[in-house]
């Protein structure tokens, strides 16, 4: 019986994942995907059309009380969807992880949706019983964990009420 390849040893993972990369993706794309796939309705972001789940989350800074808005990979999960605050393995959590705990009500921009959410971090619980299914969906995961010691959170966005 042939043993599954190795996730981290994809063409695909290994590109996203090179510093190089990983430095075009935080400091040109990340700026740029928001306004990109909030002015198309989520048909576009830097890399073209959605191949997976993505999502921008418009949120209020915690300090500065200003919009700030974060484009990432999101994972359909019980009617909701998940975010994971990888930073890309740094060993920092990404500014928006600190937003979402702070003013957790949010606007949530998926492809030709829109809508008010809510952020919850999930438990370490529950993170351990979405992990598996998070790596499957974004292999990169597998490199982001070997990169830090800290505890990647995911949180779930929740449709609001009314």
């Amino acid at each position: 019986m042939a043993e599954n390849p190795d996730p981290t040893q994809s063409l695909a993972v290994r590109l996203v994942t090179h510093p190089v990369s990983t430095w075009l993706i935080r400091h040109v794309a990340a700026p740029l995907d928001p306004l990109i796939f909030k002015a198309t309705n989520g048909r576009f972001f830097t890399m073209g059309k959605p191949k997976g789940g993505m999502v921008t989350i418009t949120m209020t800074g915690g300090r500065t009380g200003k919009q700030r808005a974060v484009h990432l990979a999101c994972i359909p999960h019980e009617g909701d969807h998940l975010v994971v605050a990888s930073a890309m393995g740094q060993q920092k959590h990404p500014g928006w992880r600190y937003n979402l705990e702070a003013n957790p009500e949010v606007e949530i921009q998926l492809v030709g949706e829109r809508y008010r959410a809510r952020a919850e971090v999930l438990s370490d619980e529950e993170k351990a019983a979405v992990w598996d299914k998070i790596r499957a969906i974004i292999p990169m995961i597998y490199v982001y964990e070997k990169r830090t010691d800290r505890n990647i959170r995911v949180f779930r966005l929740r449709r609001a009420e009314g």
